[in-house]
């Protein structure tokens, strides 16, 4: 029977079974990461997996930022809600190709949640191993800003994951928790995919001319620094931020932003395990 979805309290769990198990589901699993809050890690991930989806990939989205879910907005869904039945929890479907889990789908947006660790590791297991991701070419994980628990707790619930992608900005302070996000994948022993730049950069809506408002080039820097690929870089452009807040994922919308999400994507997919 369909019904809307609770997310019940923790008893102990057993191990993830084959059936269960992304491993045996979808075929690639990558983690976007950041190593703090404010660089703009959930809308590249939402835009990210939207142009994965326009190269005829069959893409999920799981948005492990409990405390902020904001990737059903950015994709016009926050309205929707999510259904289960005896086969599993059903994710919302968007116009872009993506299917999506959040907790914004299922709490209204204006409630805090205030739950303790164990309630949040229980939520995002039953996100892994009950939502319907069968089929998946890529399920993209827009994981907690920083490297404490919640992304800790993740990262051991999918350990044969792709990989980690680290989206940072270039200033120097960015970049010093970035280094603390690729020591952590380190730690986890997931690969690192690579290095994302964003808001490198502002350009101009009128004249098209290019600023450095943060710096640039730091993300690159770094990932020779560390022997790890640069994905390329997302400029801030203002139409990325007027859509995101309307529902409206530039990546699908707007042909010059399209095309820096479009690069990145191309060197993640080559990137990936076969």
């Amino acid at each position: 029977m369909t019904g809307n979805i609770k997310i019940n309290p923790p008893p102990p769990r057993p191990m993830m079974t084959p059936e269960k198990s992304l491993k045996y589901r979808v075929k690639h699993t990558i983690l976007i990461m950041s190593g703090k809050g404010g660089v703009g890690k959930s809308t590249v991930a939402a835009n990210l997996a939207v142009a994965l989806a326009g190269k005829n990939l069959n893409v999920g989205l799981l948005d492990a930022d409990i405390n902020g879910p904001d990737d059903p907005k950015m994709l016009g869904i926050e309205n929707e809600k999510v259904y289960g039945d005896e086969k599993g929890i059903i994710p919302a479907k968007t116009k872009y190709n993506v299917d999506v889990i959040s907790m914004g789908l299922i709490i209204p947006r204006e409630t805090a949640v205030i739950w303790r660790g164990s309630l949040r590791h229980k939520a995002i297991q039953q996100f892994l191993e009950d939502v319907i991701w069968d089929g998946k070419d890529i399920l993209v994980v827009d994981l907690p800003p920083g490297t404490g628990d919640e992304p800790l707790s993740i990262c051991q619930l999918i350990p044969n994951a792709d990989g980690i992608v680290i989206v940072i900005t270039p200033q120097d302070v960015a970049l010093n928790d970035a280094v603390k996000a690729i020591d952590f994948a380190s730690k986890v022993k997931i690969p690192v995919i690579g290095l994302i730049e964003n808001m490198s950069g502002f350009i101009c809506p009128h004249c098209g001319k290019e600023t450095d408002i943060f710096k640039s080039g730091g993300g690159k820097r770094l990932a020779e620094q560390y022997n790890i690929n640069f994905l390329g870089k997302i400029p801030i452009i203002t139409e990325i931020v007027e859509d995101s807040d309307k529902g409206i994922p530039a990546a699908a919308e707007n042909e010059f932003a399209r095309k820096f999400f479009d690069d990145v994507a191309e060197n993640i997919i080559k990137n990936l395990k076969n």
